[in-house]
């Protein structure tokens, strides 16, 4: 159990059982049976590659700066709120999401699009009980946190 460390009990669990069905049904709906890929005729191949590159890259400097709070050397005692942390809540989470949309967009796969409707919701369902538990360990400072930066998209238009 990793309550302790702040996180949701099954959420590593549902995390890799997830990846997999998304895996499974993106490669055998992209490349196998293309029952869902339809769009794919009408989105040229190198703008579909391209949001697929971005999505990428942003995931990857996503998980790059986020992932200060799961290194094993030092834990974060405090509210992290540099990198990555100063505009979301969940920057690994979302370079996961980020990832699985880039590749069910490179590929046209709608089946794979409504398992991220389902990926999503698991993901802000584990973020919600994870924020709970930091609102309890770390009080007014972390509800301050929330206040000023957003949970998946960047709060751009509120003063720092």
């Amino acid at each position: 159990m990793k309550e302790e460390n702040g996180e949701h009990p099954f959420g590593d669990t549902g995390q890799l059982i997830l990846l997999v069905l998304f895996l499974v049904v993106w490669a055998g709906d992209s490349f196998f049976l293309r029952k869902s890929t339809f769009l794919s005729d009408y989105v040229p191949l190198y703008i579909r590659l391209v949001i697929l590159a971005v999505a990428a890259v942003a995931a990857a400097c996503l998980f790059k700066s986020g992932h200060v709070v799961v290194s094993h050397e030092r834990h974060p005692t405090g509210v992290v709120s540099t990198g990555a942390f100063r505009y979301v809540r969940h920057p690994l989470y979302l370079g996961s999401i980020l990832f699985y949309l880039g590749l069910a967009v490179s590929t046209a796969s709608l089946f794979s699009l409504a398992l991220l409707v389902v990926i999503f919701a698991f993901y802000n369902y584990i973020a919600s009980y994870e924020e709970k538990l930091l609102e309890t360990s770390l009080g007014e400072a972390y509800r301050e946190y929330e206040r000023k930066t957003g949970k998946w998209v960047p709060r751009i238009l509120k003063g720092r």
